[in-house]
């Protein structure tokens, strides 16, 4: 047997350990994040944020637009609520459109519905034709958001999805957030049109340019069909559940109020019956389609539908935070448009610095502790609110919702990037597309609930600026803040659940 020299040993041991060393230059450069990457974040990310910030914008408005445009709260609210259900029901096209057409393409057609509906917001003074811009808006917000989502999950270093998810969430939570502060701040100095006045020549010049250089298309595209009877029974299906929430609570608040009711009782009855029917139908059909327009077999794991249910409940809280502390703050205690915005910038400034450092939690420490602790916060919160509800005071609602602000920005985005952990790689556009119009209608029916509850509690408590009618608006909060507070609580079980069967599932 050949007796290898020291000097031979050595070459050859120094050899390993090169080839070695390359293997992990190559592994570090493939989890690298590429510049066009962050380019694509930041062009699809920037359009979905000023799309999502609007949503909000205007909430903190209400009081001056119920007076410009001579609507009560339960009208003047589907500014936002239409608004968030255009959102809702475009969404479910992502899993198409990502299939079908370019990204480049899908972005662009994103920039031209922004633009076109930001400027009919700018010129028009009629109520209605305000809807139809917000309808417009919407579409547009509802392509780019999920084409951001899915940029990320599909270009994403292995090791970087939870942080890069993390700050694709600072659009989820942080625009709605700043919203109203913008718009409290805004319309202090300008009229509230020069709003969207501002956001063309961000989107045009900002937006556009980047988008236009660093999307790439890394996925080939599929010859598949849109089902244009699927998709109308997503629209009727969550359009009528909206109607029936806003219907039912104008018919409790027509009864408080000793108006007659039964119109409304049956129009609510007919739109949630209208509703489920129509949801129904879409998951009969898909189930009998060869090319569904969303692909509903992952949905079957408990885990994942746990998880989704969470993902619907948490921005009815998330989102209609917004609306529910502008108006509380002004109908209530008294304050301007602009201090009413105020109250919610520091909870959405510490939500834009920790959704990402939660997702960095997820990465290190995997799901549980870093979602059930945050959302542990929220209860807190929550709960605090609700005891000092009828003592509040604009800096205790500012104090207290930035604990909320916290928890919630370190772990929703997480709970996205959890549940598609147990979805196949070709099915995640689809579970893309079903979370994000779960966002979506959660937020819309939340805003359009608290709205609700308000009007209820405002019933017959005379006009604004009263001191009846500002004791009743802080008994609505007190209202929202329960409602609230069992929300949060039930998604913290959902997820508590979720994360005990997966881990029996791994022990077996």
């Amino acid at each position: 047997m050949p007796v290898l020299s020291v000097k031979q040993t050595r070459s050859g041991d120094a050899g390993e350990h090169g080839t070695e060393h390359v293997a992990d230059m190559a592994v570090a450069a493939d989890e690298r994040i590429p510049r066009r990457l962050i380019g694509s974040i930041v062009a699809v990310g920037s359009l979905a944020f000023i799309g999502i910030l609007t949503e909000t914008v205007m909430t903190v408005l209400f009081p001056q637009l119920m007076e410009e445009f001579g609507v009560d709260m339960a009208t003047v609210q589907w500014i936002t609520t239409i608004y968030l259900l255009s959102v809702g029901v475009t969404m479910p096209l992502s899993s198409y459109l990502n299939r079908r057409f370019a990204m480049k393409s899908t972005f662009v057609a994103a920039v031209v519905l922004a633009v076109v509906g930001s400027a009919i917001m700018v010129f028009t003074s009629d109520f209605a034709v305000i809807l139809l811009a917000r309808v417009i808006q919407g579409v547009g917000s509802g392509v780019a958001t999920p084409l951001m989502m899915n940029i990320i999950l599909q270009q994403s270093p292995r090791s970087k999805v939870g942080r890069l998810m993390g700050v694709g969430s600072l659009v989820i939570t942080v625009a709605p957030a700043i919203g109203p502060t913008v718009g409290g701040a805004v319309t202090s100095v300008l009229p509230w049109r020069s709003i969207f006045v501002c956001v063309i020549p961000v989107v045009l010049l900002v937006s556009l340019p980047i988008g236009l250089v660093c999307i790439r298309q890394r996925r080939p595209l599929e010859e598949v069909r849109l089902n244009p009877l699927q998709f109308l029974a997503i629209v009727v299906g969550l359009a009528s559940l909206i109607l029936a929430i806003n219907q039912g609570g104008v018919a409790i608040s027509d009864a408080v109020s000793g108006r007659r009711a039964a119109a409304t009782v049956v129009v609510a009855a007919v739109a949630f019956v209208a509703g489920v029917a129509s949801l129904a139908f879409f998951v009969w059909s898909t189930r009998r389609s060869y090319s569904p327009l969303i692909r509903l077999g992952w949905m079957r794991d408990r885990v994942v539908m746990f998880h989704l249910a969470a993902y619907l409940l948490m921005p009815m809280v998330g989102i209609g935070f917004g609306y529910v502390i502008t108006n509380l703050a002004q109908l209530s205690l008294g304050t301007t448009p602009l201090v009413a915005g105020l109250l919610v910038l520091p909870g959405a400034l510490i939500g834009a610095f920790f959704a990402p450092v939660g997702g960095m939690f997820y990465d290190r420490y995997d799901a549980p502790r870093p979602i059930l602790s945050a959302f542990a916060a929220c209860v807190v919160a929550l709960a605090l609110m609700l005891a000092c509800s009828m003592h509040m005071t604009p800096a205790l609602l500012a104090g207290l919702y930035f604990v909320f602000g916290v928890g919630y920005a370190l772990g929703y985005s997480n709970i996205l990037t959890s549940a598609l952990r147990g979805v196949a790689p070709e099915f995640s556009p689809d579970g893309n597309a079903v979370f994000n119009t779960s966002l979506q209608f959660g937020g819309a029916a939340g805003t359009t609930l608290f709205s609700t509850v308000f009007a209820i509690a405002q019933a017959g408590a005379g006009g604004q600026g009263t001191a009846r009618f500002a004791h009743a608006t802080a008994i609505g909060g007190a209202w929202t803040f329960a409602i609230m507070l069992l929300i949060v609580m039930a998604s913290w079980c959902l997820l508590f659940a979720a994360f005990r069967l997966r881990a029996r599932r791994v022990v077996r």
